[in-house]
């Protein structure tokens, strides 16, 4: 299997059958297309390894690309349409001369997006992960637990994991609210992790348990 280094052989199969090549479909791979019928539809809208982000970052499915390809609408026309709601239709060609000019995504926002496409996070999560400026390898677990790219921030500054984070199912606003005063506040992702209400945590803390003591639960609560 010269050229499929990285390859397991069930995708060389696949990548295979939907008639790619080894440089082609690692290209694509990288690109954040890891499904070879997705990489072949992307490449039916006239989509590249290298311009595929302009859909992507619009979360637009493949599908939705050959559409509007086949309707005549640019790439970058199409993912704005696409982004305020319009659904692939013919547009007339005056309003397609009208169109603003594509605006190219910094590398960072285009390597985000890529990593998280690739760890199989929905496209518009993977979008607003990138564009709220995140390095891909911090967004990834919070990306694919499908925290709110807002809420992880706060999650994160106030020492939640991704995962605990997640199993609040709540907004880190009313996390927030809840635990207020309740314990300081360095100390609320001890205490929920460790799975005490805010009223527990603040009696336990009362009667002299520490936030040592609750980490060591939240360590058994993992």
């Amino acid at each position: 299997m010269t050229g499929w280094e990285g390859f397991t052989q069930g995708e060389v199969r696949r990548w295979r059958g939907a008639g790619f090549g080894p440089e082609e479909a690692a290209a694509w791979r990288e690109a954040g297309v890891t499904v070879p019928a997705d990489a072949r539809l992307w490449s039916t809208a006239a989509a590249t390894p290298a311009t595929v982000a302009t859909w992507q970052r619009a979360g637009m499915t493949p599908q939705d690309a050959v559409r509007w390809h086949e309707l005549g609408v640019a790439p970058h026309d199409a993912a704005r349409r696409h982004l305020a709601g319009e659904r692939p239709r013919r547009v007339p060609w005056l309003a397609r001369l009208a169109a603003p000019e594509p605006v190219t995504p910094a590398p960072e926002v285009v390597d985000t997006l890529r990593r998280l496409l690739r760890a199989e996070v929905p496209a518009d999560v993977a979008r607003a992960y990138a564009d709220a400026g995140w390095d891909g390898a911090e967004a990834e677990e919070w990306a694919r637990r499908r925290v709110d790219q807002g809420d992880a921030r706060v999650f994160r500054a106030l020492g939640f994991t991704a995962a605990e984070a997640a199993r609040t199912g709540l907004p880190a606003v009313e996390v927030m609210a809840s635990w207020w005063g309740a314990v300081p506040l360095e100390e609320v992702a001890a205490w929920c992790a460790a799975g005490l209400t805010p009223e527990e945590a603040a009696g336990q803390r009362a009667s002299g348990v520490t936030a040592e003591q609750a980490a060591v639960l939240r360590a058994l609560s993992t």
